[in-house]
């Protein structure tokens, strides 16, 4: 049971930032889903143009995060993928 609901919490990250994609890829960038922890934390990968980008946090924590936490009020914060 646990683990259905904890694939159907990652389905629904997944759908979010399949939302969040388009914007990000016009600026030359993306965002690659790594990892959904136990805790309720999204850990995601950003890529191209947004991994190197200055303002990688800010779109990070007021972009992605922001979209997730709003549409999945489970989710607890937005991390950077080691």
């Amino acid at each position: 049971m646990a683990e259905t609901a904890a694939g159907d919490l990652r389905k629904r990250v997944e759908e979010v930032l399949a939302e969040v994609r388009p914007y990000l890829q016009r600026d030359g960038g993306d965002v690659e889903f790594v990892e959904l922890t136990a805790d309720k934390v999204v850990r995601v990968r950003l890529r191209g143009a947004c991994g190197s980008c200055p303002g990688a946090m800010m779109t990070l924590k007021g972009g992605i995060e922001r979209q997730l936490k709003q549409k999945i009020p489970e989710i607890l914060r937005v991390e950077p993928a080691p």
